[in-house]
């Protein structure tokens, strides 16, 4: 970078440009993104549905945030473990990626008891009458 830039809007929009062109990019290359999506229109639809209060909103909303920050940095890890070691086997590169898919994973069942603490009781007593 040269020297300070100054603020403009163009450039925030361009910034945000890029991020969309980023996310874009994660969901139609990673596997796993597309698992993320499936559960993030499940959440956000059963929230509608069951009429989740504000603060239960807030914590959903929270929740599915972390799950996809956690996969896009493990993607970004991923490619770039990549591009340094190319197709070379490393044992530290290895862990490097398990690591940050275990980041992923405990975003992801951190997002689960969340659903289940804030959608579980509503969803309960919306279906305990077809049950009796």
């Amino acid at each position: 970078m040269k020297g300070k830039q100054r603020f403009s809007i163009r450039s925030r929009f361009e910034s945000i440009k890029r991020g969309f062109a980023g996310f874009r990019d994660m969901l139609f290359t990673e596997h796993n993104a597309w698992v993320h999506a499936f559960a993030t229109i499940l959440a956000l639809d059963f929230a509608w549905w069951l009429d989740i209060d504000r603060p239960g909103w807030a914590l959903i909303i929270v929740a599915i945030a972390l799950v996809w920050a956690a996969e896009a940095f493990n993607t970004v890890l991923e490619i770039m473990a990549d591009l340094v070691i190319g197709q070379r086997y490393s044992r530290i590169v290895k862990r490097a990626k398990d690591i940050a898919a275990a980041a992923v994973l405990i975003a992801c069942v951190g997002a689960v008891v969340i659903g289940f603490i804030i959608l579980g009781p509503p969803l309960y007593q919306r279906v305990t009458p077809f049950l009796t």
